[in-house]
């Protein structure tokens, strides 16, 4: 059978790192495989599930390049098929009706507690035939007694679980809406998913999936259950370790396949290679290399690899996602008067994201309106402002305006002049961007452009003649 996997959140919150690992791992095992992948929104919980969450969740795998075969589903469209699956249960004698009130189970657990026993259901009306009118009852799957389940789990090995431990799970409430572990079994079996790619919070839960797939006659998957990712410190992830919206990443400047390169070096491994393209993922990823240890994030390591995919990354692709920060920041570009290509070559050594990139560039498409006092008072003296209008002379009668051209005329200038290159790079900086921070500044006056180079430079020695 092909290979059919699924990623499944839930829209009760932002999709988050460990949830994008999820999916990337999903995506990576179908991709490899030639198989499908598909994307199901488990929105069973009406009152926490969010149509904002749901758009987040398809925005951020959107984002993320993380292409969905089939779906996206959405179980609460799906509720006859569940309550045809009830019914058949209940005919075959695999599910009954349970009459408890809360206050009996209530009741049940203060005993058991008060025993010392784990607390469960104890299957009172497992086998009665009598109603309680006035009691909507809830429905139950009829467990196994006896025997083991045995989970062959892809990342944790052979995981065995007794049947006597599980109690009979709820699989419809008295209102007749289905619950998660239910819609889940049938999802699974409806869409014909082969493996279960998911968290290891949900390990608990398998046996009694498994269980109900196999009263319905059908072979359980494959089941692959995830480490979980830890802050650096070690304790669980939270939003000041970085669990925060998949969307945030975007929108502080990280490179999609980079955070997934980082995503699948959080417990999977190729030797000791660091820097994977999405192509390379996908060519050697295998859900069996996945350490079944949890592993830790961290946003210095995230940011490091992000420089790496934005040094190697076709410049017109980082250009297009420059382009989205700076009119975020308010830039107006303008492709005829600056290249935005130009300035990633110039900035992608000099910045960890785009965004970064972007903050730093806002000179090109904004003159100053002020110059950093210190530098001034420290380059800027009466000679200096002779000496920059002679070069402004020299550069408006250039006509190859090119970051070589540029440079083999200020560093003649230099010489003749008998002044170090820096003398006049540092002046020229600050005319131009207001601070002594910029790319070589050949290149720079390249990207600027002659005209607009030497109107700020006219206007910062009439502002420092003053």
């Amino acid at each position: 059978m092909p290979v059919r996997t699924r990623f499944a959140p839930s829209p009760t919150g932002f999709l988050h790192i460990g949830g994008l690992r999820t999916a990337l791992f999903c995506w990576l095992y179908a991709r490899r495989h030639a198989g499908s992948f598909v994307l199901r929104i488990e929105d069973t919980d009406l009152e926490r599930s969010t149509d904002a969450a749901i758009q987040q969740i398809l925005d951020g795998m959107e984002w993320a390049g993380l292409v969905h075969d089939e779906g996206p589903f959405y179980q609460t469209r799906r509720f006859d098929r569940y309550q045809e699956v009830v019914q058949l249960l209940l005919a075959t004698g695999r599910a009954y009706h349970c009459y408890c009130t809360k206050e009996e189970l209530e009741q049940l657990r203060a005993e058991q507690m008060a025993r010392g026993e784990k607390p469960r259901y104890d299957g009172r009306w497992r086998d009665r035939t009598d109603v309680r009118p006035g009691v909507p009852p809830v429905v139950r799957f009829k467990n196994p007694l006896a025997g083991e389940v045995v989970v062959e789990d892809a990342v944790h090995g052979r995981v065995v679980f007794q049947n006597a431990e599980l109690d009979d799970l709820i699989i419809a409430r008295s209102d007749g809406t289905p619950t998660y572990n239910f819609c889940v079994v049938v999802d699974d079996m409806d869409m014909e998913i082969t493996h279960v790619i998911r968290g290891d919070d949900h390990l608990n839960n398998t046996p009694r999936q498994m269980n109900i797939l196999l009263a319905l006659g059908r072979t359980p998957p494959v089941y692959a259950h995830l480490p979980m990712i830890l802050g650096p410190d070690g304790t669980k992830l939270s939003k000041r370790h970085g669990a925060v919206s998949v969307l945030q990443y975007r929108d502080e400047g990280f490179l999609p396949e980079a955070v997934l390169n980082y995503l699948a070096r959080l417990g999977w491994s190729h030797g000791d290679q660091e820097i994977f393209s999405i192509d390379e993922m996908i060519r050697l990823f295998d859900i069996a290399d996945v350490n079944k240890s949890a592993s830790a994030f961290n946003v210095d390591k995230l940011a490091w690899l992000n420089q790496q995919h934005m040094i190697r990354a076709p410049v017109a692709r980082v250009a297009a996602f420059l382009r989205w920060h700076l009119e975020r920041e308010g830039a107006r570009v303008d492709d005829s008067t600056i290249s935005l290509e130009a300035i990633v070559l110039a900035q992608r050594e000099r910045a960890k994201t785009v965004k970064e990139m972007a903050v730093n560039s806002l000179f090109f498409f904004k003159a100053p309106t002020a110059y950093d006092d210190k530098a001034v008072r420290k380059h800027i003296t009466i000679d200096v402002l002779d000496l920059l209008g002679s070069l402004g002379d020299g550069l408006a009668g250039l006509d190859d305006w090119s970051p070589e051209a540029i440079h083999g005329l200020i560093d003649g200038f230099a010489r003749s002049h008998g002044v170090a290159l820096g003398k006049l790079a540092q002046p020229l900086r600050l005319a131009v961007c207001g601070g002594t921070v910029s790319p070589p500044i050949d290149a720079t006056l390249a990207i600027l452009g002659k005209a607009e180079f030497l109107a700020r430079l006219a206007r910062a020695r009439i502002a420092w003649t003053v």
